[in-house]
C-alpha cells in the first residue's frame, strides 16, 4: 500500500478538508482529491462523505485510520534508523512570548536530554497569525490561546483572565481608565473591552503593543492597566481583586496544534513533553479536574 496516499488520507482526515490539508503537505487541493480518490479505488470504497460544508470518515474510512497512522509510524520510524537516528530533523513551534517563557525552562531541558541533536525553531507572536501559519503548513506545533474553534485544535484547559496593575497604583486615580493592549485581533484585548462595556466604565487606550515589554513597561510604571493569565504577571505588578470594582473576565482555551501525518518518535515526544508541562502547570485547570 503507498505510503504516500496513505499520508494524505490520516492529513485530510486530520484537518477535515482537502484543502487545508493540502497546505500542510504543500500540495494543490485537486492533488489532494486525486490521491484520495486513488485510496478510494484500491480499497474498492469511499473513505470519506463529502458534502458543501465539510468532509467526514466513512465507516470503511474510521476503520482504515489507525492501521494508516500505525503504518506511517512505522515507516518514519525506519527513515530514522536508516538514517542514524534524528540527526537533521527540525521541529518548528510557535507559542507566544508569555508562554515561551512560562514553559520552555521546564521543557527544553527535559527533551534535549533525550533528543540532543533535535534542531527546534520556535517563534513568538499572537496565537491568531500562529494557527494561521500552521493552517499553511509553516509551523508543525503550535501551543496557542484558543481564538475560534478549529479543525485542528486539541483543548488542554482553560486559564483565567486578570486585571494587572502596577503595585503603588491605586485605580481611584484613573476616571477614566488608562490601557495597555495587544493589537486587534487579540482574545485579551477583546474580552478587556467587551467587559468593560458591559459595566460602562470609561476607558482609552493608551499603549498598545505586540511584544509583552511594550505592554509591561507602562502598566509596571503606574501609566496603565492590562490583562493578562496569572502566570504571566510582570514583577512589580498586582492582580486587580473584586474590591477594586472592575468586572470579571473570565478564562480563556489552551489548545494544541500538531501537523497531521508527522509522527517521527521525536515529534511525538516533543508534542507529550509539552502538553505534560502545560497541563502540569499551576495555573491551568486541565479537563477532568
Amino acid at each position: 500500500m503507498d505510503t504516500d496516499l496513505l499520508r494524505a488520507f490520516v492529513t485530510v482526515a486530520e484537518c477535515q478538508g482537502f484543502s487545508a490539508a493540502g497546505k500542510v503537505l504543500h500540495r494543490t487541493q485537486s492533488a489532494m482529491s486525486l490521491q484520495i480518490k486513488r485510496l478510494e479505488d484500491q480499497m474498492r470504497q469511499p473513505l470519506f462523505e463529502r458534502t458543501s460544508r465539510s468532509v467526514l470518515l466513512t465507516a470503511a474510512g474510521e476503520r482504515l485510520l489507525p492501521y494508516a497512522r500505525h503504518m506511517l509510524k512505522l515507516e518514519d520510524e525506519a527513515k530514522d534508523l536508516l538514517k542514524g537516528g534524528t540527526h537533521g530533523e527540525i521541529i518548528r513551534l510557535g507559542t507566544s512570548e508569555e508562554q515561551a517563557a512560562t514553559y520552555l525552562p521546564d521543557l527544553l531541558p527535559r527533551f534535549s536530554a533525550q533528543f540532543p541533536h533535535i534542531q527546534l525553531e520556535v517563534q513568538c507572536d499572537i496565537s491568531d497569525a500562529l494557527v494561521k501559519r500552521f493552517q499553511e503548513g509553516l509551523l508543525d506545533v503550535v501551543l496557542s490561546v484558543r481564538h475560534k474553534p478549529t479543525q485542528s485544535g486539541q483543548l488542554l484547559g482553560w486559564e483565567p483572565m486578570v486585571w494587572v496593575v502596577a503595585e503603588h497604583a491605586p485605580l481611584t486615580q484613573w476616571p477614566t481608565l488608562p490601557l495597555a493592549l495587544n493589537p486587534e485581533g487579540c482574545i485579551f484585548r477583546a474580552h478587556a473591552l467587551s467587559a468593560l462595556g458591559r459595566e460602562e466604565k470609561r476607558w482609552e487606550l493608551r499603549y498598545v503593543s505586540q511584544s509583552p515589554t511594550g505592554i509591561n513597561v507602562p502598566v509596571q510604571n503606574g501609566l496603565a492597566l492590562t490583562v493578562k493569565t496569572p502566570r504571566s504577571v510582570p514583577p512589580g505588578c498586582r492582580i486587580v481583586t473584586e474590591a477594586d470594582g472592575l468586572p470579571d473576565l473570565g478564562h480563556v482555551e489552551i489548545e494544541l496544534h500538531q501537523r497531521p501525518g508527522h509522527s517521527s518518535e521525536a515529534f511525538e515526544a516533543f508534542c507529550q513533553a509539552l502538553e505534560a508541562v502545560v497541563t502540569q502547570h499551576d495555573a491551568i485547570a486541565c479537563l477532568g479536574d
